[in-house]
Order: structure tokens, then sequence, then C-alpha cells
């Protein structure tokens, strides 16, 4: 493909992102699928770039209204093109051609940010910069933040703004981790343990994991090192059981039946069957055997109750809006809505209220998100508290020698990581405990 071709195809997967409801990632796999002809190098410069416009959105947004255009994709495309590419009007004109494959030619509004642009050798910073836009964060959210992370909110933001590192996770039911490090060296991918999971290999590059011959065998899974840190808090030992209640495509469940070492039951609910469905091979190529699959109808299926105070722990990996996993999904912060943030705090209050049915007198309740927002997560849990007084709080500290190990990265009653601190997506997790009578 030229170069012209690449940015057509760059504006176009971002005006499809935005018409679309589905994660970028889909969005770029599905576009990549109807396209067999584009190569291997033209989609990862392609992806890139389509990375790269959503994680700069708000900062180009706000040169290209300094220049006053309207932020559109194409004009955040030609800022960029100066800005992070470093080219002037000679080089844009000889890319975007208006030939058969290449975008229009910029129009004299374009032409006159190009000339803007090169004229002031603009940096993509600037001083003028409001926070939430250095932060290239939206507006209405970043009081929400300043009121988690305070001082720290432009650097964390920054820092949910980046590239995330490719993780993965030993199984234990086939491999310790020093073995799975020595069998990647050959491959040079700078694997190193992973600084607070046990579990952990974090590797210096992205790879295709189907050509780690650790994963294809099943003693390693790709994982980011927060979430298997909330599912080793689980604590779900051999012998137990367990309930993943919003198990996905099973994650988490791994995590657990790794630790249970395929001793005790361990039952893997969701509301959607084909994400269960989706846990088979995995659940095949890690060797375990101890988990039983189940499809809710809903939070309030009539198995929660045949099934009450019959469970030891209960994980629940709650739907939220996913902003401590920006860094992978950046277009998400873009279509995030106030209304999307009101129907997730109700659906999570009702799937605590149900799941706690099923935890026994001295069993734990686990609640886990991967969302930075206060009202998804100590709000929720102040709530289900205030509403449920059999229930305490377990301190994550307390927690931490004997589940994860290693020094606890926090002090508070309940985990927060974020990728500034600790170098992990965003997540949070709470750890309860119903009293014995």
């Amino acid at each position: 493909m030229t170069p012209g071709a690449r940015l057509a195809a760059a504006i176009e997967l971002i005006d499809d992102i935005a018409c679309g409801n589905a994660p970028a990632d889909r969005r770029i796999d599905a576009y990549m699928r109807r396209r067999r002809f584009i190569g291997s190098k033209d989609r990862q410069v392609i992806t890139e770039r389509v990375y790269g416009l959503l994680r700069r959105r708000r900062r180009l947004d706000w040169w290209v209204e300094r220049a006053g255009l309207d932020a559109k994709t194409r004009t955040r495309l030609v800022a960029d093109l100066v800005m992070t590419d470093n080219i002037g009007k000679t080089e844009i004109n000889d890319i975007m051609t208006g030939s058969k494959y290449d975008p229009k030619p910029p129009s004299p509004a374009e032409q006159r940010l190009i000339t803007l642009l090169t004229k002031d050798k603009a940096a993509i910073d600037h001083p003028d910069m409001p926070p939430d836009v250095r932060a290239d964060c939206p507006a209405w959210l970043w009081p929400r933040f300043e009121g988690v992370f305070g001082d720290r909110t432009v650097e964390e933001m920054r820092a949910l703004n980046e590239p995330a590192p490719f993780d993965l996770r030993v199984n234990r039911l086939k491999a310790e981790r020093d073995a799975v490090l020595a069998d990647l060296k050959p491959l040079a991918l700078g694997a190193q343990p992973t600084v607070l999971s046990p579990i952990g290999v974090r590797l210096g590059q992205r790879w295709p994991v189907d050509r780690i011959p650790a994963f294809k065998d099943g003693r390693v899974e790709v994982q980011d090192e927060g979430s298997q840190i909330v599912g080793l808090l689980a604590d779900a030992l051999p012998g137990l059981r367990v309930v993943d209640f919003c198990a996905g495509a099973g994650g988490k469940t791994l995590v657990m039946a790794a630790q249970m070492q395929n001793r005790g039951h361990l039952v893997a609910c969701d509301v959607h069957a084909k994400r269960i469905e989706r846990s088979v091979l995995r659940l095949r190529r890690a060797g375990v055997q101890n988990v039983e699959r189940h499809t809710l109808s809903s939070e309030r299926d009539p198995w929660v109750k045949r099934h009450a105070l019959g469970f030891d722990r209960v994980l629940v990996d709650a739907p939220c809006t996913g902003t401590g996993t920006w860094r992978r999904n950046p277009d998400a912060k873009w279509w995030l809505k106030q209304s999307d943030i009101d129907e997730l705090t109700a659906l999570q209050a009702r799937i605590l209220d149900s799941a706690q049915r099923l935890v026994k007198p001295g069993g734990r309740l686990i609640y886990v998100t991967c969302s930075v927002l206060t009202e998804e997560n100590e709000a929720q849990i102040a709530a289900f508290l205030g509403a449920h007084g059999d229930f305490a709080i377990v301190p994550v500290p307390k927690l931490w020698p004997d589940t994860v190990g290693g020094t606890c990265p926090v002090t508070d009653d309940m985990l927060r990581l974020s990728p500034g601190r600790h170098g992990t997506d965003g997540f949070f997790a709470a750890v309860l405990e119903r009293r014995v009578p």
C-alpha cells in the first residue's frame, strides 16, 4: 500500500469505530478480515495510526480548534502528520494526492493549518493546555479522576493513555515461572518477571501468542498483571467451593482453577452463553478439570436461590465502564456517557445483592472492577455494606502475604491498582467476609 492508502484506511477505520458499538480492536480485526489484501506491515502501520489518533485526540483537537477549524478525523490526521510525524506541506501533499487510493488533497483550511503548525514548529504539548487536555481526558470526566488521583491526576491519565505492556500469566497446573522464563529466552522477547504478581511474565515487545510454545501447550495465558493479582486475592484454596459469578471468557476462572490445583468445585457463570463457550478451549488447554460452566438468565437467576449459602468464595468481576483499561481501549473514553455510568452502577448493585446470597457464613465475596471511578468502587462497597450488615471488609494488606506474596503495594483496606503507580491496568478489589452467626 502507498503511504496515502494507509492514511485513507486509518480515516475510514476511525469513522467506522465511531459509528459502531464494538471496541476498536474488534472493529479493526473485522475491517482487516474484509480486506485480506492488506499485508502484515500495512496492518501494523494502519493500526498504530488509528490508536495514535485516538490516544492523542484531545490534544490534537486543541490545536485544530486553536487554528479555527472544526475537529474532525481528517483535520486531526493532518495535525498529527505535522506534530507527530514531523513532516510539512510538501510531504503531506505528496501523500494526500487524491489519486485512486489516497485521501483527497488538503483543503485550503487544512493547508492553513499545516502552515500554522509548521511555522510555529509546534510540539503536541503546549504550556497553555488545560490539565485535562494535556492528559487527553474528556473534560466532563476530569473532576472524577481528580477526586481519585489528586495531584497525580495528569501523571496517571498520561500513563493510562500509553500502550499497555504485554503480560503473560504462568499456569501453575503445568509450569513454574522460572521454567517459563527459561523457555522464553531463545525468543529474545525481553521476558522479565512481573513486579507484583508471582505468576506473571512481562515481555519487552508484543508478539503473536500462537508463536509462543508455552502458550500453545497451556503453560501461559495472556493476562494483565493487575488481573492476575485480583484473581489471586480470591484465595481459592484447594477443596473449596467457588463461583466466578461474571466469568466472561474465563481469565480469572483460570487463575482460581490453578490456585485450587483441580481440587474442589469451581462454577463459571455468565449471562452470555457465547462468552462461557469461549472459555472451553482455554480451560482444556490449561488442563483444568474442576470447572462447571453455567449460563444465567440474569443476575437473579433461580440457580442462585437454589445454591444459597453454598460457596466459600464468590468472585464478582462486575461489568463496568472499563476506565482502567483505556491503555488497551483508548476509543472507549470518547464514547462513554453519564447514562452509561448510571446504568452500570445500578447493575453492579443488583449483581452484588444477588451474588451475596451464595456466600456461606465465614465465606468471602470478592468484588472487582477494571474501573477507576469511585462510584463503581468504594461507593458501591459502602452502599453494599450499609444494606448487608452481616458482611465486613477483610483488609487487602492482611490477605496479601498469603495470597500474592511480597510487599503489598497499598495500605488501604481495599485495593486500587493504576498504570502510573503500579504499571498495571486500573483495577479495584474489595474482599468482604460473611460473619459466622
